[in-house]
């Protein structure tokens, strides 16, 4: 990422589990007690996604938020559907994709950007058993070809 990022979460599965075609960085709406949550690092992207509702508007699903716990019993849901802001045309865009060619949208990395909460989404395809096995593979064979070039360069 670039300067003035702050990552704060990332979805290591989504890069296991799913083929990502296209990446989008898009806004993010957030309480004050979230804010504050996700900027202490308190947040997970463990088994979210996002999805177009009936209003046209993008939503995550399933993202963790711990409380904050200086807000009191006035904080927030920690499981809440969040509203991301993206141009109407990406919207529609990335909705008709998924709805009609079987993608999914899947968020990749929860971020500060100058300040604003920022969340990497990912257009992808889910991967079957044979084709995670098969990442697998490739990528021990690269850390096998990377610890032998290591070896004969010392």
């Amino acid at each position: 990422m670039a300067e003035g990022v702050e990552i704060v979460a990332r979805n290591k599965k989504a890069q296991f589990e799913y083929d990502i075609e296209e990446t989008l960085e898009a806004g993010l709406v957030l309480e004050g007690s979230e804010v504050k949550s996700v900027r202490q690092e308190k947040a997970s992207l463990d088994g979210a996604y996002c999805q177009v509702d009936r209003n046209g508007e993008m939503k995550i699903h399933g993202m963790y938020i711990k409380p904050y716990e200086e807000a009191g019993p006035f904080g927030h849901e920690p499981r809440r559907n969040r509203k991301l802001l993206l141009h109407d045309r990406q919207i529609q865009k990335w909705g008709q994709r998924a709805e009609r060619e079987g993608y999914t949208i899947v968020p990749l990395a929860l971020y500060f950007r100058d300040g604003w909460a920022k969340l990497k989404i990912g257009l992808a395809k889910g991967r079957q058993k044979h084709d995670k096995r098969q990442a697998i593979k490739e990528r021990e064979m690269e850390r096998r070809m990377e610890q032998q070039q290591s070896d004969y360069n010392f």
